[in-house]
């Protein structure tokens, strides 16, 4: 490995948590201030099943941000990443959420996050459901969305960075520069997989829920969630990262834990799992199907690193195939979009979209 580059993931530990200690030692101090002005509810994507639904969110202090242009300059949306990053954060305030005929309340711990449960004695239908939310002592609500799981023929969990996002997360300094400086109309997503995620997410009137798990810290939240609705990707509720789990570190065990607690949360539900070749997935995924064995449809990797050449990634796909779980290596969408057509995932008109948008992305 390159020894500038050595140096410089070993030193980025060290700034996060000098980074963390500081702010935190403000916060300490600046917190029972900031509660006496004015708060907003940041709100995430609640999920759950009929029986129950979970909602995570954040209590801060507003800061403007501008909206997302595809035009913007790279000095504006700097400044937005950093109005994110910096966030001003709220402990101590007990949030009250609705849905429907439910009703829980948590208090926001020192980073301002809180997690609402909805524990529900009959079955809640699934689909979107909205979450009204509002604060103790302070006028107005906001309200959240939150999806219940029912009636699926499958699940899916994606990868975001450099799976579906064009992320560079094989190079950490234009990963930074990447995140840092895009924002979500400038941002680009691989070709196809709007149209494999559709394809996947369908299942007549019902809908196949997808599962998003990022590395990227719950500040970029919104970014996020505006990306994949501008680029009419499938939504779902996303799992992000406190600052505090040592972001830049991976993030094989943060993925690992999501996914297990998915599995736990769905015994019934089969997956299909989809990554790239940058991090860990490819062990990750094959640690989960010998963990669940006949839970994992396929595995599907895009390949960003030459993995396809990579013995020990070979080794993984032969072990996975003795399972009965086929791992499909490739550079874009399309090998992904066949397999799942042979398996009857898709249909072969869908499979169809996602190979024009690939043969479209290859003439520009």
């Amino acid at each position: 490995m390159n020894p500038v580059k050595t140096v410089f993931k070993a030193l980025l530990p060290v700034l996060e948590r000098g980074l963390l200690a500081a702010d935190r030692a403000v916060s300490g101090y600046v917190q029972p201030r900031r509660a006496r002005g004015k708060l907003i509810l940041q709100p995430y994507v609640g999920w759950g099943t009929p029986q129950g639904v979970e909602l995570m969110g954040r209590v801060l202090l507003p800061r403007t941000l501008h909206p997302a242009r595809r035009g913007d300059p790279r000095w504006r949306n700097f400044s937005n990443s950093m109005r994110r990053l910096l966030s001003r954060e709220v402990g101590g305030v007990r949030v009250h959420g609705v849905l429907a005929d439910l009703e829980a309340s948590a208090v926001s711990n020192a980073d301002g996050y809180f997690t609402l449960n909805f524990a529900s004695p009959s079955p809640l239908p699934g689909g979107w459901h909205e979450v009204v939310l509002s604060m103790e002592g302070k006028a107005g609500h906001t309200r959240a969305q939150a999806q219940v799981v029912a009636g699926a023929r499958f699940g899916i969990i994606s990868d975001l960075d450099d799976t579906v996002i064009q992320s560079d997360v094989t190079s950490l300094p234009r990963m930074i520069g990447t995140a840092l400086t895009g924002n979500a109309r400038t941002r680009s997503p691989f070709p196809g997989v709007g149209e494999l995620y559709r394809a996947l997410t369908r299942n007549g009137e019902a809908r196949n829920p997808i599962f998003y798990v990022s590395s990227s810290p719950w500040n970029f939240f919104d970014l996020l969630w505006q990306f994949l609705d501008y680029r009419r990707i499938p939504l779902g509720p996303l799992f992000l990262r406190n600052w505090g789990e040592g972001l830049m570190a991976g993030h094989g065990g943060h993925k690992h834990g999501i996914i297990e607690a998915l599995f736990t949360r769905f015994p019934d539900l089969k997956f299909v799992l989809i990554g790239d070749s940058g991090e860990q997935d490819p062990v990750i995924y094959s640690e989960i199907v010998h963990r669940h064995a006949g839970r994992v449809l396929a595995v599907y990797i895009r390949d960003l690193t030459g993995a396809a050449r990579n013995d020990d990634v070979l080794k993984l796909r032969e072990e996975l195939r003795r399972a009965g779980v086929d791992l499909v290596l490739a550079a874009d969408s399309l090998n992904a979009a066949s397999h799942a057509m042979a398996m009857g995932l898709i249909t072969p008109g869908e499979y169809r979209s996602v190979l024009t948008s690939v043969t479209n992305s290859y003439r520009r």
